[in-house]
């Protein structure tokens, strides 16, 4: 089964690293997704840019607008997603736990909806 491992955390900690401590945790990350790949969970994992760069998009009756920024005011912030394969929920949050972001964050696990 599939699921999407979203990987969230406040910004404002990730500006209180140097910039050796985030080379390292993005060495730490990558090092994470090979290990994954390795065994067989990996799909697809992607960064996204910061929040700041976020546009919000709504249809209402044939009407697009647009509002700068995310959805919700929150802390934490989606800051990418890993897309992985699982046998179960509770392999795929063991999966999730070793992603080294959850180490200043949190990663949230869905499972990906079947829909045809």
């Amino acid at each position: 089964m599939k699921y999407l491992c979203l990987v969230c955390f406040d910004g404002k900690e990730i500006e209180k690293f140097t910039t050796a401590e985030w080379a390292e945790l993005t060495k730490e990350s990558m090092a994470y997704d090979r290990e994954i790949t390795a065994s067989g969970h990996f799909i697809m994992a992607q960064a996204l840019q910061s929040v700041d760069t976020a546009t919000t998009v709504r249809n209402r009756h044939g009407k697009i607008s647009t509002t700068d920024g995310p959805f919700a005011e929150t802390k934490e912030q989606v800051a990418g997603f890993i897309l992985i394969e699982a046998d179960d929920l509770n392999e795929a949050i063991r999966i999730a736990g070793g992603i080294p972001l959850a180490k200043i964050g949190s990663v949230e696990v869905r499972p990906i909806m079947s829909l045809g």
